[in-house]
């Protein structure tokens, strides 16, 4: 049975210190809580099972009825559920990257394989398969169908000439479109796939799935040049630049990159084609120029952001993690530079920042470094990294 005695605030649309705002998910909280419930404490790492997790930061419901899959990025693996959870703290199904549930370790404390993870972080469906960012192994893993089983081995890897390395950028000084940094984001969308190279400040993408090991992208975003990897294109920031993209989205047909590092998420006019194409707007700050968190001030407001990582659509929102002030922020209808978000979740008002809205107990309707956000029919899954547990939690209609 779901646990809601834990609420502290039962609350809706309000008006208060900076203004009004919308509650885009429903108040009382999640329906279903995975890993971690509820701590009176700050929350600790926890021993791998099939019902914990540490740090999680991406999450995927394939379909309503499941399966689920989360980056459980902490112990380094990969949790699967067949169907969706249907009570809080289900133990999951399967498990890829370790022996069992109860082993971690980068690379299974081996060397990497087609089935191993150093820090996996975003993940998606891709066609018929699935695809997984593996930060620290500084490539992209893709299953051309959605594992069944434990340990499935992956069918490509990017980033990598074979399963077997993991040096940044292939051991290169330089970058090319076939190396990789830290990649922290995955996304596939009518056929694109697109990679957020985070330590190559840069978004690589393919014009259709890759399918062969190494393949390189076709164009990059965020540089010039597939061989440029200088913070922000070596220069001020611009449309164009990146310090640190973290993952994507398409809204309204336009991409969406959650540019962490400049602190704000960039927007384009449709899907670019070719290098470098400057985005239409950017949400968090007022111009492309500005980057500073929460727009240089201690507290936040309705248009500014700290560290944003995870993004995603639904209908009329654009929901976007605010990872660093522990809040989602709603965008609905249409945008322009730098305009308020009008929906928050996470904190009482848009000036609070507070990790649980108190740095203390967790709650179930509280937030603590929000990672990773997808969204599934009337269902958003959030990877609430801070409280080492996962979400899902009904949009309102």
């Amino acid at each position: 049975m779901k646990n809601f005695f834990q609420i502290n605030q039962n609350f809706t649309s309000t008006t208060n210190t900076d203004e009004s705002f919308f509650q885009f998910l429903i108040p009382e909280g999640p329906s279903i809580i995975l890993g971690e419930q509820f701590s009176n404490t700050l929350v600790m790492p926890l021993e791998p099972k099939s019902t914990t997790m540490f740090g999680p930061r991406g999450v995927c419901l394939v379909s309503e009825t499941g399966p689920l899959w989360i980056a459980d990025t902490g112990h380094h693996r990969l949790l699967g559920w067949k169907n969706r959870p249907e009570t809080d703290g289900k133990p999951a199904d399967l498990v890829i990257g370790q022996t069992d549930f109860y082993q971690e370790g980068q690379n299974a404390n081996g060397t990497p394989q087609s089935n191993t993870f150093s820090v996996p972080t975003g993940i998606c469906t891709c066609g018929e398969g699935l695809a997984v960012a593996d930060a620290w192994n500084h490539r992209v893993l893709i299953w051309k169908k959605l594992p069944q089983d434990h340990n499935v081995p992956a069918d490509i890897v990017l980033g990598q000439t074979d399963f077997h390395q993991n040096q940044v950028n292939r051991g290169k000084i330089n970058t090319a479109a076939d190396r990789m940094h830290w990649p922290y984001g995955v996304f596939y969308h009518l056929g694109y796939f697109f990679v957020a190279d985070t330590g190559n400040r840069r978004v690589l993408v393919w014009n259709r799935l890759p399918e062969v090991n190494g393949q390189p992208a076709d164009f990059v975003l965020g540089q010039s040049q597939m061989n440029l990897r200088d913070e922000n294109g070596g220069g001020p920031p611009t449309a164009s630049s990146m310090r640190w993209p973290h993952t994507l989205a398409i809204w309204q047909d336009n991409l969406v990159v959650t540019d962490a590092g400049n602190n704000r998420v960039m927007i384009w006019d449709g899907i670019p084609t070719e290098n470098n194409v400057p985005c239409k707007l950017v949400l968090g700050q007022s111009n492309f120029e500005d980057v500073e968190l929460n727009q240089g001030v201690y507290c936040p407001s309705s248009s500014s952001l700290s560290m944003p990582y995870g993004v995603a659509a639904c209908k009329q929102w654009l929901m976007v993690a605010d990872t660093s002030n522990s809040r989602l922020l709603g965008w609905k209808n249409s945008l322009e530079m730098g305009i308020p978000s009008q929906g928050l979740m996470g904190q009482l008002n848009f000036l609070s920042k507070g990790e649980n809205r108190s740095y203390g107990r967790t709650y179930r309707n509280s937030l603590n470094w929000p990672y990773g956000i997808s969204v599934c029919g009337d269902t958003a899954i959030i990877a609430d990294s801070g409280n080492n547990r996962v979400l899902l939690w009904s949009i309102k209609s």
